[in-house]
Order: structure tokens, then C-alpha cells, then sequence
């Protein structure tokens, strides 16, 4: 008897909902994915739940804020001019305020890349599609040769360690991998010269002496 009943329950548990039933829940999911109406105060407190997460542009806080307003018009309609007006005053606010500093941004976010074994033109491509300024742009890779002198040696050798590219890799297999190795060296927008100093380089040792005995070289 209790079998039956749970049984029952079960049944009733996983039925398929009826045609009002999913007309219902398509409604309340909807209204629970629709976006908010824009405001000032809105775009404010977005923006700064946005900083909390990510470090950012000016550029790309930009881009962010537009495609939530972009959303709200079409939704609850409102004057995009405005919209457009009050983002720029809060990207003001947040500069003076020192929520955001292409600069240090730029500086930053050239650091991480070349550890990760990006090239200058790697770093460069990623800071444009930031949106950040081409002359702090120059800055931030100048600043990165200045700390790191023959960075984009380091740089290669670092992503060559991390791909096991060249000399990184199994010796029996070298030879038959080197073409792939320096094209996966010029995808990352190494030279053609830098990559086969890389790749033809005796073993690691030799790399390591390398960045060892001229950091200028």
C-alpha cells in the first residue's frame, strides 16, 4: 500500500506540466532574465561590480555598460543619448576616483602576458582590443623592456617551456616536430629569427646560459 502511494507520488512528481502550467513558467523565467530599467545609480552600481571581479579599461567598462543599456532599450525603451551621457560621466568619476588607470592597466596586464611567454606583438594585439591608448600602449612595453631587459627573448624561451618546443622537448622527436615548433613560435608573433634561435638552440642549458650571460644580448 505505501509502495503504491509512493509510487503515485513519484508519478505525479515527474508528469509532464500541462500547456498553462508551461506557459507559466516560460513567464516567470522570462521576467526573471529581464533586464533592469537604466538609471544612473544603476550603471553605477554595475560598473563597480564589475571592478570588483576584473581589472579593466576605460574602453572595455565602456563596452560593458553599452550592451546593458543596449539590452534595457529594447526592453523598457529610454533615450539612448542619455544613457550614452551618463556612462561617460561615471567613466569620468571612476577615473578621478582611481577605480580605473589605463596606464597601470596596461602595465599590468603587459607583465602577466609576457609571463605567460606572449610576444610584443602578442601583448600589443591585447592591449588594442582593450580599447587602451596607443602611446600607453608604447609605455607599457617600453616600461616591460626597461624591467625585463631582452624581454621578448625571455618571452619566447618562456612559452617554448611551456609548449615543450625546441630543445623543451623529447630529443628523439626534434627533428621531425622543428617546423611545427617555429610556426607555433610565429603564431604567438615571435620573429622568424628569434624562433629558430629558440627551436635549434642545443638543449635547455644552453638557452638558460644564454639568458644568464647578457641580459642585453
Amino acid at each position: 500500500m505505501d509502495s503504491s502511494r509512493k509510487q503515485d507520488r513519484n508519478s505525479a512528481d515527474t508528469r509532464d506540466p500541462g500547456p498553462q502550467e508551461s506557459d507559466e513558467r516560460q513567464a516567470k523565467s522570462k521576467q526573471r532574465r529581464q533586464p533592469r530599467r537604466i538609471t544612473p545609480a544603476y550603471l553605477e552600481r554595475a560598473a563597480l561590480f564589475y571592478l570588483e571581479r576584473y581589472v579593466t579599461s576605460e574602453a572595455n567598462l565602456r563596452r560593458v555598460l553599452r550592451r546593458k543599456v543596449k539590452r534595457s532599450l529594447e526592453v523598457h525603451g529610454g533615450d539612448q543619448d542619455e544613457a550614452e551621457r551618463w556612462i561617460e560621466e561615471l567613466i569620468v568619476r571612476l577615473r578621478r576616483n582611481g577605480f580605473l588607470d589605463d596606464a597601470a592597466y596596461a602595465q599590468g596586464l603587459a607583465r602577466s602576458l609576457h609571463r605567460r611567454g606572449k610576444s610584443a606583438r602578442a601583448i600589443e594585439g591585447k592591449l588594442r582590443e582593450k580599447g587602451v591608448e596607443a602611446g600607453l600602449i608604447e609605455d607599457a612595453l617600453e616600461d616591460l623592456e626597461a624591467e625585463k631587459p631582452n624581454s621578448e627573448f625571455r618571452a619566447a624561451v618562456a612559452f617554448a617551456r611551456r609548449r615543450r618546443l625546441g630543445p623543451f622537448r623529447e630529443e628523439s622527436r626534434r627533428e621531425e616536430r622543428r617546423e611545427r615548433d617555429l610556426a607555433a613560435l610565429g603564431r604567438q608573433g615571435f620573429s622568424y629569427a628569434l624562433a629558430r634561435c629558440i627551436v635549434e638552440a642545443e638543449d635547455v642549458a644552453t638557452l638558460e646560459e644564454m639568458l644568464a650571460a647578457d641580459p642585453q644580448a
